[in-house]
């Protein structure tokens, strides 16, 4: 369980901390006291799934760990590279490389899975991209599960996506884009899970969008399929009319759904099927979105609203603030194998403190991230992370 705290005096010396009225690790000598009156104390958030390592947003976000894709260049199939990754953020932030499951993410040959392990890598993912060959998907899990490792699953049968760049509907009809179904991604769940299931191995969807993707994973969790699954905010917050205007700022991957299937992540979110949230993040320059529609480059800047527009989901009453924290902290820690994510005793002093009520708008022109590609450019948000901590060490 994700625990946190509210109007606390944090007592920190160095890795150790201590909370007023709860005693967590014995306070030390001339140990400085910070007066968190009005302030929540959470776990530092461990964001998983991220595109680029971006200390600064990660900092203004409240996030101590990312899980880093391995859509990088190179691309993190090898361990020399997965070892640089890891090492690239410290001792600010530390970086989890998620290994690609095939060699350059092709698709075809499997990646040295037990190497990139013993490098440093956390987990193997398929990254943007969906494997079609169900028997390379099969020998990715059957592997993965012989080293001990999670399988991030991109859920998008690309035979179906193909170049789309909408849903099928009418957004994308009147707007003359190209759609693919969203049964696109029910169909790629679909199998992974049955591979799974088959397998014996663990597999964590990084997004379910989809009303019929979420029953499927319903389901596989019923069957007892070790299967988990993540969104990000864009996911409850926007709908596929958010694009009417072509606004290129909201071509994601997976794309924007209808608003069926955006109350349906709503509803997966409060009864537990999904498992993570995660900020996606994913900068990209005016060169990469100032295009049009179908040019435009993929993906959102995400890490430093994560905490503020997940936040509206506990004033809404869809989470509660320790559930919200378990989506945002333990979970993901937990499908990577990090010992992280709670405030108990013994664990890793990475924690937040952060003011929930405080009001400020999102202004992509602003953000501290090495691009302001958000959505939710101008959007009014509570919640602002005041202090941040890494090991008891305070990141400035």
């Amino acid at each position: 369980m994700s625990r946190v705290f509210e109007n606390v005096k944090v007592l920190g010396g160095g890795a150790s901390f201590a909370f007023d009225g709860e005693t967590v690790a014995t306070e030390t000598a001339g140990a400085e006291t910070i007066d968190g009156k009005g302030l929540t104390l959470a776990p530092g958030i461990v964001d998983l799934g991220v595109f680029a390592v971006d200390r600064a947003a990660c900092r203004a976000g409240g996030i101590t760990r990312v899980g880093l894709m391995p859509d990088q260049s190179p691309i993190l199939d090898d361990p020399g590279i997965i070892r640089r990754a890891a090492l690239m953020g410290k001792p600010d932030l530390w970086v989890h490389p998620l290994a690609a499951a095939t060699r350059g993410l092709q698709g075809a040959d499997l990646a040295e899975m037990a190497i990139n392990a013993s490098a440093g890598a956390r987990a193997v993912a398929t990254g943007r991209r969906w494997i079609a060959d169900a028997g390379v998907m099969r020998k990715v899990l059957a592997y993965a599960r012989d080293c001990g490792l999670a399988v991030i699953a991109h859920a998008e049968d690309g035979g179906l996506a193909g170049d789309a760049v909408a849903t099928e509907g009418l957004t994308a009809t009147l707007l003359g884009l190209a759609a693919a179904p969203a049964i696109a991604e029910a169909l790629a769940i679909a199998r992974d899970t049955m591979l799974a299931e088959d397998t014996g191995a663990r597999i964590h969807f990084r997004q379910v969008t989809t009303a019929a993707g979420l029953d499927l994973v319903r389901q596989a969790k019923r069957r007892g399929v070790k299967v988990t699954c993540g969104v990000t905010p864009a996911h409850w917050l926007l709908s596929d009319i958010d694009v009417s205007d072509y606004r290129t700022y909201a071509r994601l991957s997976p794309p924007l759904r209808g608003d069926g299937d955006r109350q349906a992540v709503r509803a997966a979110l409060a009864d537990g099927t999904i498992d993570v949230i995660a900020s996606g993040h994913d900068p990209r320059g005016p060169e990469g979105k100032r295009l049009p529609f179908a040019d435009a480059e993929e993906g959102m800047s995400g890490a430093e609203t994560l905490l503020a527009l997940s936040l509206g989901l506990v004033r809404d009453e869809v989470l509660t603030l320790e559930r919200l924290f378990e989506l945002l902290a333990a979970n993901p820690a937990r499908i990577l194998g990090l010992d992280v994510g709670t405030l108990d005793a013994g664990k890793p002093a990475d924690f937040i403190l952060f003011d929930p009520e405080a009001p400020w708008a999102i202004d992509a022109t602003q953000m501290k991230a090495r691009a302001g590609n958000t959505p939710f450019d101008g959007l009014p948000v509570q919640g602002k992370v005041r202090r941040v901590f890494k090991g008891g060490r305070e990141i400035e």
